[in-house]
């Protein structure tokens, strides 16, 4: 079975799934502070949630690799905790934490640009234009990466929709 048909029919899983999950009678609920940012559940000694899974932001873009953090090198951003591997990293974020913080808060790119906000995998990445992206899966970012610039517009588009928006409500 070639990538293609596989990873066609896993979005057809999660887009079947997440439909029938909506279609399901939910309660309305307001947007909070964890549904701007893709964040772990629980408080850090910042007080804030974890974003990246841990995963150092910077690295991305100085060592071209993911890199765990460390709560030794921590800093609250946007009501979430970024961690860092090394204190110049850090440094570098406090100096322009915008350049650095993962596209669309740290959520699927290519689930963004289908009006949905899943777990972004710090593990499967791509910096595009001095932008970081993150995907759900490898098979979700095979498929995102067919068109990039066309998965990321789509993306820019919705993620003005859907930002503020619950994302169990998605």
């Amino acid at each position: 079975m070639n990538t293609r048909i596989t990873a066609f029919a896993l979005i057809a899983l999660i887009l079947a799934g997440t439909v029938a999950w909506a279609l399901a009678p939910a309660p309305v609920t307001a947007a909070g502070p964890h549904d701007l940012v893709n964040v772990s559940t629980g408080l850090t000694s910042t007080g804030a949630p974890l974003a990246l899974h841990g995963y150092d932001p910077v690295a991305y873009f100085t060592d071209g690799a993911p890199r765990l953090g460390t709560a030794k090198f921590s800093a609250k951003h946007a009501g979430a905790t970024y961690r860092f591997a090394s204190e110049a990293h850090l440094d570098a974020f406090d100096d322009a934490p915008e350049r650095y913080v993962p596209s669309f808060g740290g959520f699927c790119a290519y689930g963004v640009s289908v009006g949905k906000k899943f777990d972004g995998d710090p593990n499967q990445w791509a910096v595009v234009d001095g932008m970081l992206y993150l995907n759900l899966n490898a098979d979700i970012r095979a498929v995102w990466k067919e068109d990039v610039p066309g998965n990321i517009r789509k993306a820019v588009e919705e993620w003005s929709d859907i930002k503020g928006k619950a994302t169990a409500s998605l």
